[in-house]
């Protein structure tokens, strides 16, 4: 808007008035309370920036501990369950393994018995 009041002064099509419906302030004094209204905005600024970084770490290490725990809970009941299950279903399959091998030592002393029995009789 002033630039094209600047342009209308230049070509001559306005006129300048003696008395103005707004004082402008000094130049110097606009600066200065341009200064000090940005040093005050800065410093709220800088507050409440460190407020939210304050907030939102205390919020994330809650919620951390919160989602840390419900992984744990998880890994206890599956991975834990699916172990022992795991354990049972090796023992069985152990056990029939040592079956197998329980029926051949018997197997063997049988006919180690049967060997002998031969022997003495001839």
């Amino acid at each position: 808007m002033i630039g094209k009041k600047l342009v209308l002064l230049k070509k001559g099509q306005l006129t300048i008035r003696e008395n103005f419906p707004i004082e402008i302030p000094n130049i110097q004094e606009v600066k200065y309370i341009i200064i000090k209204n940005t040093k005050k905005h800065s410093y709220i600024i800088l507050v409440e920036t460190i407020r939210f970084s304050i907030r939102s770490s205390k919020y994330f290490k809650e919620k951390y501990t919160i989602i840390k725990d419900r992984v744990k809970e998880i890994y206890r009941k599956n991975v834990i369950k699916n172990k022992k299950e795991e354990i049972k279903k090796e023992k069985k399959e152990v056990s029939g393994f040592l079956k197998m091998i329980s029926e051949y030592k018997h197997k063997i002393k049988t006919i180690k018995h049967r060997i002998k029995e031969e022997e003495k009789l001839k």
